[in-house]
């Protein structure tokens, strides 16, 4: 997908709602196997209702992407030692052109492979770029805790501790807040 392009409902509509519909759902089918196409298929999937030329666009973008790589996917190794679950976590803050909602995303490794991963939009807006990374984070955590019981009820041990990785500065326990009326750190 294009980084600078965000999708918005602004727009001639599509002439052929149903192709479009059938080509995202089978975007969608795909992303099972491709989480690396799972954030333009979140963003594509946004406007099955009112889709507009641009929408049309950008799913024949991706298909075109999706044609070069087909050898693309994901891969299931099996390692001398399980390793441990290590998540990355992020959040675009007001993302969305039309409702200035972020979105989340995370993806979850054991060992060197993925087993879990999601983009999608938060359920309400937030105020600050802080306030979205701490609800992707939030997300994420409880994926991960859910994550420990499953492995733990497939008798599954993990041998290290978890960890939880995100990439926004104000959401370290270490980071000291600047205070505008003391003009310092707090």
């Amino acid at each position: 997908m294009v980084v600078s392009q965000h999708l918005s409902s602004i727009g001639p509509l599509f002439s052929d709602p149903t192709l479009y519909r059938s080509l995202v759902g089978t975007l969608q089918y795909l992303n099972i196997m491709r989480p690396d196409i799972a954030h333009a298929v979140n963003s594509v999937t946004q406007f099955l209702h009112s889709s507009t030329t641009d929408h049309f666009l950008a799913v024949k973008r991706f298909l075109r992407y999706v044609k070069g790589t087909l050898h693309y996917g994901l891969s299931f190794c099996p390692s001398a030692s399980p390793g441990s679950l290590v998540a990355y976590s992020d959040a675009d803050w007001a993302g969305c052109p039309d409702t200035r909602r972020s979105t989340s995303g995370y993806s979850i490794y054991l060992g060197d492979n993925l087993v879990s991963w999601s983009a999608k939009k938060q359920p309400v807006v937030s105020r600050s770029s802080y306030e979205s990374e701490y609800r992707a984070l939030a997300l994420t955590a409880a994926e991960l805790i859910w994550l420990t019981h499953l492995l733990c009820d497939l008798k599954f041990s993990i041998p290290e501790r978890l960890l939880l990785l995100c990439d926004n500065k104000s959401v370290l326990p270490e980071f000291q807040p600047y205070c505008p009326q003391v003009g310092q750190a707090c």
